[in-house]
């Protein structure tokens, strides 16, 4: 069962504006991740199901979150049908995030009260998981949509949340012109957890672009 609610985790999500996405079948590595994350103010992270066997690392991540994270909200991506959604949310999944919107998902989410966040590229797929019960939708790809989608989406409709995701990238000027469109919150991969990074276990560096990213995005919410 998840540790926290959905309200909850929409507003970690809102508060903190930032929301990392990883995968390692080395259950350690991702561990180290996480806490590198944690330790630069993370409070929501996605743990990505890309790889065989990804639900036994995410089963090995989830205990080490609750007893080393507290307060860290830990959900799944790369989702794309219900039994794994199914999977994960048995193993405490506080939210499953998806590259595209399928309904039995929305629908499997909303009788477990986890928050549902699909991959969205038109107003219209926006609207479609609005109307499931899509508290927050993830535009993507972000680095192809760019920031002029997000807020030609909100003019009309304004009461949307949307996380972007896909070539979001820690600097100042890419996140700034996320935000100042009108996003909700961002989700960031590969740009602060390069490989080089992770194979050399330098963590440190982790931490810190952590931190680098959440100080840019409290300062242009």
């Amino acid at each position: 069962m998840a540790r926290y609610d959905k309200l909850q985790v929409l507003g970690i999500m809102g508060t903190t504006g930032m929301v990392p996405v990883f995968y390692n079948s080395d259950a350690t590595v991702a561990q180290q991740v996480v806490k590198a994350c944690y330790d630069g103010g993370v409070r929501a992270f996605e743990f990505t199901n890309r790889g065989d066997m990804a639900h036994e690392v995410f089963a090995q991540l989830i205990g080490f979150v609750a007893a080393q994270c507290p307060g860290m909200a830990l959900g799944v991506g790369s989702v794309v049908d219900a039994p794994t959604a199914a999977l994960y949310i048995q193993m405490g999944a506080d939210f499953v995030v998806g590259p595209m919107f399928n309904a039995e998902v929305a629908r499997l989410c909303n009788r477990r009260q986890v928050p549902y966040i699909p991959g969205c590229g038109t107003v219209t797929e926006v609207s479609n998981a609005q109307e499931a019960g899509c508290e927050v939708c993830k535009i993507f790809p972000g680095d192809v949509l760019g920031p002029k989608f997000a807020k030609g989406l909100l003019a009309p409709m304004p009461w949307s949340r949307l996380m972007v995701t896909g070539g979001v990238e820690p600097t100042e000027e890419n996140l700034t012109a996320w935000f100042k469109a009108g996003v909700y919150c961002v989700g960031m991969g590969s740009k602060l957890f390069p490989k080089d990074k992770v194979a050399a276990g330098d963590w440190t560096y982790v931490t810190e672009k952590c931190r680098e990213a959440l100080n840019i995005i409290a300062n242009n919410k």
